[in-house]
């Protein structure tokens, strides 16, 4: 099991606020690794293929799950942090969220490759939630997504901190504060 300790995730549903903290953040001189969702769907959008979340649900997840382990494995371990906006675990709940088959290899992915045990979870924000041309989940949808990440990375053993609706200066503060606590 490899685990990086100075990598940190930050998840929760579509539109909570992830992107706008991790601007903050690296506003800040924090290391970020940018999430790869929005980029897929470019991508496969752009080039006519069908790997995406109102698609091909399967080449969607396989091709997030390998850009989350890509950007994992890019990351040297160092003093230095990083925050992930999602991580592996995010595919992967994904996959079950959509009843795709958690593989013994994808198991194996999420359990070898740990980040820092503590996760940062932001929760529901139905005043900023909107949808887009990549982000077209109902507020439903945002919900269940959220109590989905919630049980995935607990199922896996990590510690959520939930992040506080308020501000992006103080979330950020929050977040620093956490980590400045972190052993």
């Amino acid at each position: 099991m490899l685990t990086k300790k100075h990598c940190y995730v930050i998840t929760g549903g579509p539109g909570v606020g992830k992107t706008t903290l991790l601007n903050e953040l690296a506003k800040r001189d924090y290391h970020i690794v940018p999430e790869h969702a929005r980029a897929i769907i470019k991508q496969e959008i752009d080039n006519g293929r069908d790997g995406l979340p109102w698609g091909n649900k399967e080449r969607y997840t396989h091709l997030m799950l390998e850009a989350a382990v890509l950007s994992y494995h890019a990351v040297q371990t160092n003093k230095e942090f990083h925050f992930f906006d999602r991580g592996i675990l995010d595919a992967i709940c994904y996959a079950d969220m959509v009843d795709i088959e958690i593989s013994a290899k994808m198991d194996q992915l999420a359990k070898g490759l740990r980040y820092n045990n503590k996760v940062f979870i932001l929760p529901p924000w139905q005043e900023i939630y909107h949808t887009d041309e990549e982000r077209k989940q109902t507020w439903q949808e945002a919900l269940y997504t959220f109590s989905q990440m919630k049980a995935t990375y607990l199922n896996y053993g990590y510690e959520l901190v939930e992040v506080p609706i308020d501000t992006v200066q103080n979330r950020a503060d929050f977040v620093i504060r956490q980590i400045d606590k972190n052993p």
